[in-house]
Formats: C-alpha cells, sequence, structure tokens
C-alpha cells in the first residue's frame, strides 16, 4: 500500500507534464467502478451461533443493469451512468459521455484492472487519462464504499422496489439525487488521494 501511494503521487505528479492539456486546462482526480444491481428474493435474518454463518435460500431473477460512476473525492462531485453489461464497448460509452461532460478538463480516471478496463478495444477521450490500481486492491478504490452504502439504502425497501428492474431503477435514481457532494466526499475523499489532488 505504501509503495503505491508513492508511486501514485510520483505519476500523478507528473500527468500534467504529458502536453495533453491547454495551458490553462485544470486537472482532475476521479476514481471509478461500476456495480450490478439487479432483482432477487431478499434476504432475512435468521439466528445461528455465535461465528456460524446462517444458511438460506435466494431466487436470482435474473434481471439486471450495471451503474457506472467516476467521482472526484477531493468535492465529492460524482458522474453515474447506467449500461446494461461490463465489456469493453460500454465501458467505451461511459468514458466518451464522461470526458465530454467535464470537456473543460484532463481528468485522471483512477480504476481496477477489470478486463472491461484494460481491453485494447477501449476507446479513451483525449481528455482522459486512465491510472489503473495494483491488481487484487478494491480497497484502494473509494467507490467500492459508495457502492456499500447504496446497496444499504437499497436493501431498505428491498421488497417493495425488487420485484421489477423498472421499479429499482427508478429507486436507485432517486437514491443517488439524494447523495451531496459532502455525503460523497466523506465517503470517498482517502487521505492518499486528497494528498496526491492537490499535487497535480
Amino acid at each position: 500500500m505504501a509503495h503505491f501511494v508513492k508511486q501514485c503521487g510520483r505519476r500523478l505528479g507528473t500527468i500534467a507534464a504529458l502536453g495533453r492539456q491547454a495551458p490553462e486546462q485544470p486537472v482532475r482526480l476521479f476514481c471509478q467502478d461500476e456495480t450490478r444491481l439487479g432483482l432477487h428474493l431478499p434476504l432475512h435474518r435468521r439466528l445461528t451461533g455465535y461465528g456460524i454463518k446462517p444458511v438460506q435460500v435466494v431466487e436470482p431473477l435474473y434481471e439486471y443493469y450495471w451503474l457506472y460512476a467516476a467521482v472526484e473525492p477531493t468535492t465529492g462531485e460524482a458522474f453515474w451512468w447506467e449500461l446494461p453489461r461490463l465489456d469493453a464497448a460500454c465501458f467505451s460509452v461511459f468514458l466518451r459521455q464522461f470526458g465530454q461532460y467535464y470537456a473543460e478538463s484532463l481528468n485522471i480516471v483512477l480504476l481496477d484492472q477489470a478486463p472491461a478496463h484494460v481491453a485494447q478495444r477501449v476507446e479513451v477521450p483525449e481528455n482522459v487519462v486512465l491510472l489503473w490500481l495494483p491488481a487484487y486492491s478494491p480497497e484502494l478504490n473509494p467507490v467500492e464504499r459508495l457502492w456499500e452504502d447504496l446497496k444499504r439504502r437499497i436493501d431498505v425497501l428491498a421488497p417493495r422496489i425488487r420485484s421489477s428492474l423498472t421499479a429499482l431503477q427508478s429507486h436507485v435514481a432517486e437514491l443517488i439525487q439524494r447523495y451531496t457532494g459532502e455525503m460523497i466526499a466523506s465517503l470517498t475523499g482517502y487521505a492518499y488521494l486528497v494528498e496526491a489532488a492537490n499535487a497535480i
């Protein structure tokens, strides 16, 4: 972890010298990830002995969609996009929309090494630079904490919204709109990322 933090700081510090931004173009740091949201019967509480994991039947309904997000840890600003799959084509669509939305800045995007992210077919906009986290280190990506928080909020109304994908998507959209920049920054503002972003 310490090695990655130093490496991340060095690489982010030299990104501005890549020559890809205009003289007055700001440089912003985002973290990106995606999660699959779908239908299944809700899990009910079960009593078991101490240290014994409860076992229960779950019936997946095999209808789902992917929610992509890019978050700026220093401000809590977030860009969300719904897509049907996680693959290179959909990831390219997300990057294109993200690059257009933040067209005025050079955007450093920190992300994991999922096959969809590292595929050669991925089309990266001119104002986006991808910076990969070490393999198998989800704890370094703060968007994971955002997904945990979002899924906890979804499960409050699980019996009502898990009956149809449309109902689930509507509910998730409402939850996303309730997030403030302060809330997201408190979840994703890892110290090493904030320090690295301030060093740009």
